[in-house]
């Protein structure tokens, strides 16, 4: 059983994967998508969204990053991805799944699923630009405006050599609206022999193991729910038992902002993103929506930071927990 962290947009980047890997419980990451829509991008655009290329392609924990292209163009597409390979990424993924509207209207992500020819196309080109050594994969969903094509289109994406195929078990249409159709993937993985991964609506444990029951796969991919509850990589490994504790969550908070000092531009970009995970937290802790409200209209990182700070003291001295419980996490003590 593998276990991926998906690749998120403004989300999922260099930060987010390396204090999540360093969690644990996850054996590789797919890198924010790169757009190959015009031109033959130059290293720096690469080491902008996977900088893990300038470390042999792995976070700082270890875990590969596969990088991620996305566009309609095969020749564009494989011409990218045979200098990405060069750079030394570990595996090349295709975005044939992403449903927003600016994406879309630029004959790229979901919109492809409307032509497995032209899945085809673009993979069998990315496969024959990089070397055999080097995985091409590919995300899709069940399809565009209905599911009629999912078989046809994964079967379009294999016959065309990836290696991997990742299905979103919704299409695009219904975009990120609860349930997901694990029933589907059932089928897509019988047709294929390559491994194919669940990816959508694994909040917990539990989740995953209805998804496992339903669909029959042994490899998932996990997005919000990481992001929403740390501990879900390790749950799904076994190894806790439980949710974090709150103060688990806090540490991790501050360990977060510690990390994105090094992000480029603003300081309101950095308050962004702390408070973007604060909120995204909140779904499976009450306590992180109280907070939010607390510093939702705060715009200096640090400011913020010092409000986690004062939380992460209330509770050392509500607790009576010892002083290096609440020091910013490490590998080590995570």
């Amino acid at each position: 059983m593998t276990l991926t962290i998906a690749p998120m947009e403004g989300v999922v980047d260099i930060y987010m994967r390396d204090i999540l890997t360093r969690i644990g419980g996850f054996d590789l990451c797919v890198s924010e998508f790169v757009r190959a829509s015009q031109t033959v991008y130059p290293a720096s655009t690469f080491y902008k969204y996977c900088p893990e290329l300038l470390s042999g392609g792995r976070t700082a924990a270890g875990v590969p990053v596969h990088v991620q292209l996305m566009g309609g163009n095969p020749t564009l597409l494989a011409e990218n991805a045979e200098f990405v390979a060069s750079l030394g990424a570990l595996g090349i993924d295709l975005n044939f799944g992403c449903p927003a509207k600016t994406v879309n209207r630029r004959d790229a992500g979901a919109t492809l699923l409307q032509w497995p020819d032209r899945l085809h196309d673009i993979v069998a080109a990315v496969r024959k630009a990089v070397p055999e050594t080097i995985p091409v994969s590919a995300k899709i969903r069940l399809g565009f405006a209905d599911k009629t094509l999912s078989l046809e289109n994964a079967q379009a994406i294999e016959s065309a050599g990836a290696s991997k195929l990742t299905v979103h078990a919704r299409t695009k249409l219904e975009g990120y609206r609860a349930p997901a159709h694990w029933e589907y993937l059932a089928p897509i993985r019988e047709s294929l022999t390559i491994p194919v991964v669940a990816n959508g609506e694994i909040w917990t444990k539990e989740d995953f193991e209805t998804c496992k029951q339903i669909s029959g796969c042994e490899h998932f991919m996990v997005g919000r729910g990481v992001i929403a509850r740390p501990s879900l990589g390790l749950e799904i490994a076994g190894v806790e038992a439980q949710k974090f504790s709150w103060k688990k969550i806090l540490l991790l908070l501050l360990e977060y902002r510690t990390l994105i000092e090094e992000m480029e531009g603003t300081s309101l970009r950095q308050a962004g993103r702390l408070k973007q995970w604060i909120k995204l937290i909140g779904r499976t802790y009450e306590e992180s929506n109280e907070f939010f409200a607390r510093i939702r209209r705060i715009q200096s990182p640090d400011d913020i930071n010092d409000e986690l700070l004062r939380l992460s003291e209330d509770l050392r001295v509500r607790d009576a927990i010892g002083e290096s419980d609440i020091a910013p996490l490490h590998a080590s003590a995570l």
